[in-house]
């Protein structure tokens, strides 16, 4: 999985432009697993350099975002809860990382939170991606549908190319403190395998 996105980002640093940040942001806003922090901070890079708009960025993202979002409500308005469910138990649904209780709770968070949970619910990771399909099998208005994803996902891209554009600001601190931060990361990343780990024994137990 590693080396899948570090292929797609090293595809993505050569061919950066409007139409590849929509690409992009189609793919990550559907079923497929892909963050949206490989696409937007390195264009954010790209457009404080002056070879993008920062501004163009962030509406090609939103539109990206809410085209992906269209594929999943529309797949799962068409082929229905059950098949949905059927088919995210697969091999193939297992590969994009999906299954019948990440469906599970991105359906109860948008029982939970009704409409606005489209809007919300692009804010929460592991839902963020997920939160169109029960969209779908509720047969949410439209119009409705596309507002409160625009909104959530234009929230998102913001929040996003504001950070990437404060970190662009403080390249010199970055480089200087690269080791530490380095490490930092290692740890971080050792850490939440051991909780991997550590939940997967207690889930066994």
């Amino acid at each position: 999985m590693v080396d899948y996105f570090q292929a797609i980002a090293d595809w993505y640093m050569h061919h950066m432009n409007y139409f590849t940040i929509t690409l992009l942001m189609i793919i990550e806003s559907s079923f497929i697993p892909f963050p949206s922090e490989i696409v937007i901070p390195p264009a954010i890079w790209k457009a404080a350099s002056g070879e993008l708009n920062m501004y163009l960025v962030v509406v090609f993202a939103t539109i990206g975002a809410l085209i992906g979002a269209l594929v999943n409500y529309y797949l799962a308005k068409w082929l229905g809860r059950a098949i949905v469910y059927r088919l995210v138990d697969t091999r193939a649904g297992r590969m994009f990382l999906l299954s019948s209780s990440k469906i599970e709770h991105a359906e109860a968070y948008f029982n939970r939170h009704g409409k606005s949970s489209t809007f919300i619910g692009r804010l929460v990771p592991g839902i963020r991606q997920l939160i169109s399909i029960p969209a779908g099998l509720a047969l949410m208005n439209m119009k409705t549908f596309i507002l409160f994803t625009i909104l959530g996902s234009g929230l998102w891209n913001i929040i996003l190319a504001v950070l990437s554009y404060s970190l662009y600001k403080q390249q010199d601190l970055l480089y200087k403190y690269m080791h530490e931060l380095s490490y930092f990361l290692l740890a971080c990343g050792a850490a939440f395998v051991g909780y991997l780990i550590w939940k997967y024994r207690k889930k066994k137990e």
